[in-house]
């Protein structure tokens, strides 16, 4: 069975998957080792690695690159944001080819303008495509995968360009005649009412994505009542949380002069070496050493 496929099959199992966002395989194999259904392999996070701006500065073979590093140690599927497709429909053909070859399960393409400013950013430039021309672009996508059950994933960003519950449910319904196979609604606003409403409105028959970065109050149980969310993606919850870790650890050691005191309150190096599975390869190098 695909990884795709197996996406697929936990989605109708559980009625509504837990995708974690990540930026390096470690940060997979823990969300992995949390329990967590899938990855995100977020544009966000691997700009914010990089220390650049989500503003469409990592090129596709960066992005690409760290996927198949993340392939390479995870089991879980993996949903790639690939942000605007990298251009037109042809540059999205084949974005499509390359992220399925270097063990995608999922796509999510965004119907702004390239170059793109992250969503959350305050007064960001958020320009959206002409509905026709995104169409375009996700039946691009949907003739060039292999794998029937690798997901395309429309996001609309019209709630974040501020046009509105009736623009974005039109631009939705548009994306679902294109071949879509799931609608990612994108909100910034700081409660979940937009998204519980545009999520009670929404009559199209594809499940719906959402990303509650923005209004972490919209729990699983509460989607769960809404009855057409079938993913959330925790957007970057990953590359805060490993900032948050490191901001203090490193201000505590510049205060004490030393590590004596932060030593105590972090993993131990034997952690490390456990997630990083050193015991198997010590068992092949006494197995194959010679």
């Amino acid at each position: 069975m695909s990884s795709a496929k197996r996406l697929r099959a936990r989605m109708a199992e559980t009625g509504l998957v837990h995708v974690m966002a990540a930026h390096s395989p470690f940060s997979a194999m823990l969300a992995e080792e949390a329990g967590f259904d899938g990855v995100w392999a977020s544009g966000f996070e691997l700009s914010a690695l990089y220390g650049l701006p989500d503003m469409s500065l990592i090129s596709m073979t960066q992005h690409l690159d760290m996927l198949r590093a993340i392939a390479g140690r995870t089991r879980l599927p993996i949903v790639a944001d690939i942000d605007t497709g990298y251009g037109n429909a042809i540059n999205v053909i084949h974005a499509i080819t390359e992220y399925e070859r270097a063990g995608a399960s999922a796509v999510v393409i965004e119907d702004k303008t390239f170059p793109k400013v992250t969503s959350l950013a305050a007064e960001g430039r958020q320009d959206l495509l002409r509905i026709e021309e995104f169409q375009g672009k996700i039946e691009a996508a949907i003739s060039a995968r292999s794998d029937p059950d690798f997901l395309v994933i429309a996001r609309t960003e019209a709630l974040i360009a501020g046009l509105g519950e009736v623009q974005a449910l039109h631009r939705a319904h548009a994306y679902v005649e294109a071949g879509a196979d799931m609608i990612l609604i994108h909100s910034k606003s700081k409660t979940p009412c937009e998204i519980e409403s545009f999520a009670r409105a929404w009559t199209g028959t594809l499940p719906l994505v959402i990303v509650p970065n923005a209004y972490p109050d919209l729990d699983a149980k509460r989607v769960k009542m809404l009855g057409n969310i079938r993913m959330i993606i925790y957007g970057n919850y990953s590359i805060r949380a490993a900032a948050t870790a490191m901001q203090e650890t490193f201000r505590r050691i510049i205060a004490d002069g030393g590590v004596q005191n932060v030593h105590k309150d972090i993993l131990p190096v034997d952690e490390i070496f456990r997630i990083q599975k050193v015991e198997e390869v010590k068992a092949a190098e006494a197995r194959f050493l010679r």
